[in-house]
């Protein structure tokens, strides 16, 4: 039997993973993210801007705008 894969997407309102419950992106996540948008960094900084967005919302005054900028953008920034 093999193993199915499961995409570790964020569940919200907590935005923690569905399948590792790490804080989402995590490192799995992260890994698909550069991987899908290998050739369009400008595409995953975009889209990972507007999960920033609505985490911004769910996480309201759980969580710092600095902190939800590192955890969501400064990593896939080009090196």
């Amino acid at each position: 039997m093999t193993a199915r894969y499961r995409p570790h997407v964020a569940a919200r309102p907590s935005w923690r993973c569905r399948v590792c419950g790490a804080r989402w992106p995590c490192s799995p996540a992260r890994l698909a993210l550069l991987g899908e948008y290998r050739e369009n960094r400008t595409g995953l900084l975009v889209y990972l801007g507007s999960m920033m967005y609505d985490a911004a919302d769910d996480l309201a005054g759980t969580c710092p705008p600095e902190a939800l900028a590192a955890r969501f953008l400064t990593w896939a920034r080009p090196r």
